[in-house]
């Protein structure tokens, strides 16, 4: 077994109220920052031990699938590297 760390990048899908986002959008253009769009996202950092990557990427997969992401609502990315 292999030591990796997996970041599960979890944001709402484009055409998604995303009210977080949309007051920093107002806050960094009040402070005279021209924006085109701002997404909030929530960032995961999952410590955790397998075969290979493929295996490590899989179940950090899963665990966006089944508790990290709304699939109704979220998109994720995860990326692996070895820790």
């Amino acid at each position: 077994m292999t030591a990796y760390t997996a970041t599960v990048t979890v944001r709402l899908k484009r055409g998604v109220l995303d009210p977080e986002a949309e007051t920093t959008q107002q806050a960094l253009e009040r402070l005279g920052f021209e924006l085109d769009d701002l997404r909030s996202a929530d960032r995961f950092e999952v410590d955790l031990d397998a075969d290979d990557d493929a295996a490590a990427e899989a179940r950090a997969a899963e665990m966006a699938e089944r508790l990290l992401a709304n699939p109704t609502i979220h998109d994720y990315e995860v990326e692996v590297v070895e820790a």
